[in-house]
């Protein structure tokens, strides 16, 4: 039972012809699932795609995206998924070094050529089939023995590989096993209280963690009926909570607090919410009492993860909004967490360890050195303080991550991109406060290069979330002796 497929042929047999999956008109159930993905998978393997082999999939929420992904771990691969707002070079850079066989593509997402750009950045070598996922169905054939395949998978397997940007500004690929993409999308489950009966509205992406894993996953050990949204729409979620009675809606705090702002709110029946996670930025204590207060959302609790340890703390149902707002919880069942520091009670760096920690970086044995020691514990790069209780609060970061909207933004691959523009000798990017998306970029710029046009040149090489929303022109960027950039200096301006 520690292996998507198994867990997916459980579901099945344990939910029937319970909605699995709810998108506009269509509905899967679970048993109709589990069909779709077999013959998904016997179609991959039929055009030469073979147990340990890699599929990317690059598209929008969508059940096809689900049926793509399952149909992967259920002929024996690994799934690598890809932000659907990359562009075409930050898709082709994943493909080409996961070294993916097979890409199931969202061709004409948000009216690009995604197929077209692929292409256009790379021979794509290694790639055997590239599919425009509108056709999955074409692809699809007679199962035949594809359920031996996927009874072979097993839970010590590399299920999925998670690129996330290194401090280098390089993507690094996190690979996790069945057994611990399985466990923690059911740990996540059980500390929220998930059910059959709820219904679980995914606004995360799935190609991150908090959709795939947390979503997906959970999905398929809960039973829970799920309704993926391919982008953020206020009016059709407010809609979609209405008419569908949704129970669980995780997200970023900028999903809720567009929510709490939305016109017509009022007259909206939203009272079917009960369970809301957030993190992934800091929490306004005020927010989390409106989320319960207006919103009518009985359990409201923040959690921290990251893609290599996908969830590692999480408050609790009864936390009062204090504590759900400052901290993001206690480490869950099966993980541990310390801080790095001399005494107790004192700041220091986070380091967690446990069965959800990732096995470690694909094709690279160095950083997976330096993230994770000879005692198992991964070095996060974000400096935090834990309460008696082992409430964890973040204060700072090693690193210089910042998040926009629920996503890692990593300055250092932002200012590698601007580097390769004419007109910039020098620059430095940070996270400045944004009361929507938690936090934004600015860029410190040294050059005759304008803001527009700075800004106009990161939005053909970036995706969206990555591109700086400010832009300062400054004669010369703060250095110390060694000559690294002095990032407190520009955060104080």
């Amino acid at each position: 039972m520690d292996t998507i497929p198994a867990v997916l042929r459980a579901a099945a047999e344990e939910h029937g012809d319970r909605p699995a999956y709810v998108d506009g008109d269509r509905v899967v159930s679970f048993t109709g699932m589990l069909e779709l993905v077999r013959r998904t998978a016997a179609g991959y393997r039929s055009r030469g795609f073979a147990p340990g082999e890699r599929a990317a999939i690059w598209a929008p929420n969508s059940i096809d995206w689900v049926v793509a992904a399952l149909a992967v771990s259920y002929a024996g691969g690994t799934l690598v998924p890809l932000n659907s707002r990359y562009t075409g070079h930050e898709a082709a850079d994943i493909v080409e070094r996961s070294g993916a066989t097979l890409v199931v593509v969202a061709d004409g997402f948000l009216g690009r050529h995604q197929i077209d750009e692929l292409r256009a950045a790379s021979e794509l070598a290694g790639v055997r089939d590239l599919v425009d996922i509108t056709t999955l169905a074409d692809l699809a054939t007679e199962p035949g023995d594809i359920d031996e395949v996927a009874a072979a998978v097993a839970p010590d397997d590399v299920a999925d590989i998670l690129f996330t940007s290194g401090t280098t500004g390089r993507p690094k690929g996190a690979m996790s096993a069945h057994r611990q993409t399985v466990g923690v999308a059911r740990t996540w489950g059980e500390l929220g209280g998930v059910t059959a009966d709820d219904r679980y509205l995914v606004v995360n992406p799935f190609f991150h963690s908090f959709g795939y894993k947390v979503g997906i996953v959970t999905g398929l050990t809960t039973g829970a009926t799920l309704y993926p949204l391919a982008t953020f729409d206020l009016e059709r979620t407010m809609e979609l909570i209405e008419t569908e009675r949704i129970s669980v809606l995780p997200g970023a705090p900028a999903i809720y607090q567009s929510l709490l702002t939305a016109p017509g709110r009022a007259d909206r029946d939203l009272s079917s919410l009960r369970l809301a996670v957030t993190g992934a930025a800091v929490v306004p204590v005020v927010l989390i009492e409106r989320m319960r207060e207006e919103l009518g959302i009985d359990q409201v609790v923040t959690a921290f993860g990251m893609t290599e340890a996908v969830v590692v703390t999480m408050a609790r149902e009864g936390d009062d909004a204090e504590l759900v707002a400052t901290t993001c919880g206690r480490a869950i069942p099966r993980m541990e967490t310390r801080i790095d520091a001399e005494t107790p009670g004192e700041s220091g760096e986070l380091l967690v360890r446990g069965d959800f920690v990732m096995l470690g970086y694909l094709d690279d044995p160095a950083a997976t050195a330096e993230a994770i020691d000879a005692d198992g514990w991964l070095h996060t790069g974000d400096v935090g303080v834990l309460d008696e209780a082992g409430n964890l609060r973040i204060t700072d970061r090693l690193k210089d991550m910042y998040i926009s909207g629920g996503f890692n933004v990593y300055p250092a691959e932002v200012e590698q991109a601007l580097m390769r523009m004419d007109g910039v000798d020098d620059v430095a990017v940070i996270g400045v406060p944004d009361e929507r998306m938690g936090e934004v970029g600015k860029a410190y710029v040294v050059g005759l290069a304008s803001g527009e046009d700075v800004i106009a040149f990161a939005r053909e090489r970036l995706a969206n979330f990555k591109v700086p929303r400010f832009v300062e022109t400054v004669d010369a960027l703060p250095r110390n002796l060694s000559g690294k950039v002095l990032k407190t200096e520009l955060r104080k301006n």
